[in-house]
């Protein structure tokens, strides 16, 4: 499949235009590669060690042309471009070794197979629906129905199993509490607590919530659970890899893009 062809497949799946108005989704990068046959590095975000990971792949013999990422390398418009910058040193080795950078974000957020519906996936809830819907029973997170039943330590217990997150952070709250509706949202998802409390569930997994957002959960009657950015948001970067190849295109998911962070 062409890349010009895998991106149209995509585009028809999650449409750019869905995107918010702060966001940039859609081609970062095109250095002339659209009708090359698409190789493709998924990541969650286009980062200087993941580009250097495709020129990697390159001399090893796999000829990366597309990176693929979740994040935009590029929110708002540059005045200038500098290789002292690392956005310009990306751009710069994207044109030099014709590799083409690719972001779906809040596009990508709202569909089945996105970054909610992939964690309601995970814990296998049932009778989904958006904690905010958007359009055509599309949109942002996921609350549905934790079957069989799980008391909130089995919960959190099958969260670190799962996602792996390098920090684990919840609400106080009975460990021995029966769990039974679930509500999840990949990233950063505290601005919708109150969406998560109006759809009456009793969890809300996440990630990057700071202070007054465990204060707000409590005061809704909402359990917060926080597994970071990346752990929330990689398995859907998993899938996507995986329907990809299984659309015949040869696929891989980074394995610099990491969540680099140390806790003490």
């Amino acid at each position: 499949m062409k890349i010009s062809e895998l991106i149209n497949w995509f585009e028809a799946w999650a449409n750019p235009a869905w995107q918010e108005k702060w966001d940039n989704c859609g081609w970062q990068v095109e250095p002339g590669v659209l009708h090359e046959t698409a190789t493709v590095l998924v990541c969650l975000t286009p980062t200087a060690s993941v580009m250097q990971e495709a020129i990697a792949l390159r001399n090893a013999g796999t000829n990366i042309n597309l990176i693929f990422a979740h994040h935009p390398l590029i929110f708002h418009p540059p005045k200038s471009l500098s290789v002292s910058d690392p956005v310009g040193e990306i751009v710069r080795l994207a044109f030099i070794n014709n590799i083409g950078i690719y972001s779906a974000h809040t596009n990508f957020d709202q569909v089945e197979d996105g970054t909610a519906d992939v964690l309601a996936q995970i814990l296998e809830l049932k009778d989904t629906t958006p904690i905010v819907p958007t359009q055509n029973g599309l949109g942002y997170g996921r609350v549905g129905t934790l079957v069989p039943n799980m008391i909130l330590k089995d919960l959190l217990k099958e969260i670190r199993a799962s996602l792996e997150p390098q920090n684990l952070m919840y609400s106080p709250a009975n460990l021995e509490h029966l769990v039974e509706r679930v509500a999840v949202l990949g990233g950063s998802g505290a601005s919708y607590i109150k969406d998560v409390a109006r759809c009456g569930a009793e969890v809300y997994l996440t990630a990057d919530c700071k202070f007054h957002a465990f204060q707000e959960s409590r005061d809704y009657k909402v359990i917060l659970i926080d597994a970071g950015h990346y752990a929330t948001e990689r398995p859907a970067c998993r899938k996507l890899a995986q329907k990809f190849s299984s659309n015949g295109v040869t696929s891989l998911l980074s394995q610099m893009d990491e969540d680099f962070r140390l806790f003490y």
